[in-house]
């Protein structure tokens, strides 16, 4: 069940001009589902991505790689999306299987297979029916419209219990631009950069080297601040699109006034998303922001607060409501910040002052935690007293259902 989370309104959800989406039913993994993705591109835009680092990267993130090139930004006519299948562990096959999947989606679209990206997730280690995804494309394409981020948002879902999408326009230099995006993500979401699977697009005129750094900013600042279970998947990618459409002059510098806001307004959207995943973790009852303040840098503050979001003990305490709170303590104490001294420690729960001083605060009592622990969502705020840096992070509890989805997941 989601915490506090609802399906978008599709209606609340701008089209980008110079994006077309188109979904269908390929039966990848299951019939009757829409379980592929077309996007398409006007002539001249620019994708940026950011992926996994885990080693045992899936092959559409290694083909993504190739396509996008060093500067991790190039030209992209279309993105070819589909569930049930990661087509990560699959070795050469695998590889070919993504490849000619943009090959089929470049024949069908009049494009060049290098200006496709190929994204796959769902079961890893088997391979993945490229025949079924061929046949599918053509009723994709047929589908391909500019209103349909709600419908792609609900097709590229897999244990996701709620689509994902988000929606913002903002005016720069007296223009009105337009960003929309859809995630998805429920389980195995620990980014080491970005989420599951992320797809943002605008109409800003973007260079590409600014487009680059803007999608590493806004990762940072957003998927790359949540975590449900602590593992990094396979195929994790996030990419942003810039058609290019509005009637702006071409944005080239990062620092310059219109970089700044257009980078505010795509981590608001990405944030929404990455909260969205948080809310719908497998099983989750409860949505927990954890804000270290007072670490000496930005890195310490995360490295603290990854350390208990990340704690079985301390998300399943929050799952039972069970003020067991010296479990945090314990998971600031083995964070790896070696000279930590833990007398100028404080914690709070909500407005709760928990611990002060390496031990029990004087006036906490046991009922006020119980009373914040019970609520859908909780802040914890940890003050470590070394300096200026602070980072907040977003987690949820671990519940029996995340066993069983886990558990069941092939079934």
């Amino acid at each position: 069940m989601a915490v506090n989370l609802n399906p978008p309104d599709p209606a609340a959800l701008h089209a980008v001009p110079g994006v077309r989406i188109g979904v269908a039913q390929a039966g990848i993994r299951k019939a009757g589902r829409n379980d592929l993705t077309l996007f398409l591109f006007d002539p001249g835009t620019l994708v940026a991505g950011v992926f996994t680092r885990n080693r045992f990267c899936a092959a559409p993130v290694q083909v993504c790689r190739e396509h996008l090139g060093e500067s991790h930004c190039a030209p992209v006519r279309a993105l070819v999306v589909n569930t049930g299948c990661a087509n990560a562990g699959t070795g050469e096959p695998g590889l070919r299987a993504a490849r000619r999947s943009c090959e089929a989606v470049a024949a069908l679209a009049g494009v060049a297979p290098r200006e496709v990206l190929p994204f796959s997730t769902g079961v890893i280690l088997e391979p993945l029916p490229l025949e079924r995804l061929e046949a599918g494309l053509p009723a994709a394409l047929a589908d391909a419209r500019a209103n349909a981020w709600g419908d792609a948002a609900a097709a590229i879902m897999t244990t996701d219990t709620v689509p994902k999408a988000a929606s913002a326009q903002v005016v720069i230099d007296g223009v009105n631009v337009t960003i929309s995006g859809i995630a998805k993500g429920a389980g195995m979401i620990r980014p080491n950069m970005a989420t599951m699977l992320g797809f943002i697009a605008t109409d800003a005129p973007v260079a590409a080297g600014v487009l680059a750094e803007l999608v590493r900013d806004v990762a940072d600042a957003s998927f790359n601040c949540i975590t449900v279970d602590g593992d990094t998947s396979t195929n994790d990618a996030l990419v942003i699109a810039a058609t290019g459409h509005a009637a702006l002059p071409a944005i080239d510098d990062v620092a310059s006034p219109p970089a700044r806001a257009l980078r505010e307004a795509l981590a608001r959207v990405a944030l929404q998303l990455a909260q969205a995943i948080v809310r719908d973790g497998e099983g989750a009852t409860k949505f927990i922001s954890i804000r270290v303040e007072g670490a000496k840098s930005r890195a310490e503050a995360r490295q603290v607060g990854y350390a208990v979001a990340h704690s079985p003990l301390v998300k399943t305490a929050f799952f039972a409501s069970d003020p067991n709170l010296g479990r945090i303590l314990a998971a600031v104490g083995y964070a790896g910040v070696d000279d930590l001294d833990v007398r100028g420690v404080d914690l709070y729960l909500d407005e709760v002052h928990v611990a002060t001083h390496g031990g029990r605060h004087p006036d906490y009592k046991e009922v006020d935690g119980q009373r914040v622990m019970a609520k859908p969502e909780i802040a914890v705020r940890i003050a470590l007293g070394r300096g200026p840096a602070a980072a907040t992070l977003w987690t949820c509890d671990l519940s029996h259902d995340y066993v069983s989805i886990n558990a069941d997941y092939r079934s």
